[in-house]
């Protein structure tokens, strides 16, 4: 037994307030444990057990074993020391841990079972907490943050001409005029899409952001980019972005609680990310922002079933596997293209 006198493990003595280090043996005896310096015999250090302090397994470091008057032994023979504090009814949980990796895969799946029940219940709570209390100098101090980001990371200025902005931004404030905030709650701006491509998206203050290569691709049919933009005021009076950053950032930080510091790059990358979840919105959401798209088109003297056919064009050009951003995040479904035709017949549709 390595009680009863006998020697549990051989190492390294430090005399209390030094750093000089001789060997040494470590002894036991029932619960006291004293140290022998191996170029002669007497005990350099005693300690009872429930006085010192032993440092727990982790890995392959050496173990320190402190005794009250100051002095520290260490050794590399960390299965010794095991087999000794296993015989005195002691063990070292994190190396068992460690090495027990059945406890450890369980000890993983609990935190990922925890992680997914807080993006399941706990992050959609605090989102719509969030939303009711967010004050508009907070929705507009993200806002600017967001299409910073987008900005630096995404897009380039606008190749559209001065003039055409213009028309768009005339005919767009026409339509917002109907809209609950008025025009004076909206600020339309071009971009080059970059990777993104055709797009559009609404940001929670009321930013509207449209891309140079939308416009193109619908040959620049003013209903449909009208209505496009409709669709994202629908975002904005709903409080969809603003939910919708939210969450995003309730991601990024649940990733950072289970991943820990992701340094300088990781944190770029998930600002950005969030940001580019912005683009996106549930079923929910997209049919509700349709339904006020056909809405406004309507009260505006315009085709309340552009929204809709700017989804069929848009398939027609590229395809359901086309390169386009819009339509993974705004998937025109033939149904849901049925709807915005059915809710437009509702609204006593004038259009052609």
């Amino acid at each position: 037994m390595a009680s009863d006198n006998k020697p549990i493990a051989s190492g390294r003595w430090h005399p209390p307030g030094s750093s000089r280090a001789e060997p040494a043996n470590l002894l036991g005896e029932g619960k006291t444990l004293y140290v022998r310096l191996a170029a002669w015999g007497d005990p350099v250090s005693v300690g009872d057990m429930a006085r010192m302090e032993i440092s727990a397994r982790v890995g392959r470091i050496p173990r320190r074993i402190s005794f009250v008057d100051g002095s520290l032994f260490e050794t590399e023979d960390n299965d010794a020391v095991d087999l000794w504090l296993k015989r005195q009814g002691k063990s070292g949980f994190v190396h068992e841990l460690e090495r027990f990796h059945p406890r450890l895969l369980a000890f993983v799946l609990a935190v990922f079972l925890f992680a997914g029940l807080i993006y399941r219940y706990a992050v959609p709570a605090l989102v719509e907490l969030a939303v009711l209390v967010t004050p508009p100098a907070v929705t507009h101090w993200m806002a600017s943050g967001t299409l910073l980001s987008l900005d630096q990371a995404v897009f380039d200025d606008s190749t559209l001409p001065d003039a055409r902005q213009a028309e768009i931004r005339a005919a767009f404030n026409g339509m917002a005029d109907h809209a609950s905030r008025g025009r004076a709650g909206y600020n339309l701006n071009f971009r080059h899409g970059g990777v993104i491509g055709p797009n559009a998206f609404a940001l929670p203050d009321g930013t509207l952001v449209i891309t140079d290569e939308l416009i193109e691709l619908v040959d620049g049919d003013m209903d449909m980019v009208i209505g496009v933009l409709a669709h994202e005021i629908g975002h904005v009076e709903r409080d969809h972005s603003l939910r919708q950053l939210y969450r995003a950032a309730g991601m990024a930080g649940l990733i950072m609680l289970i991943a820990g510091d992701v340094g300088a790059a990781g944190e770029d990358i998930l600002t950005n990310g969030a940001a580019l979840m912005t683009l996106s919105h549930s079923r929910d959401a997209e049919s509700e922002a349709d339904r006020i798209s056909v809405e406004l088109m309507a009260k505006a003297g315009r085709d309340p079933r552009a929204i809709g056919k700017f989804f069929a064009q848009l398939e027609e050009k590229l395809g359901t596997g086309g390169d386009s951003s819009f339509l993974s995040t705004h998937p025109g479904t033939a149904e849901r293209r049925k709807a915005i035709d059915d809710h437009a017949r509702s609204v006593g549709s004038g259009g052609s």
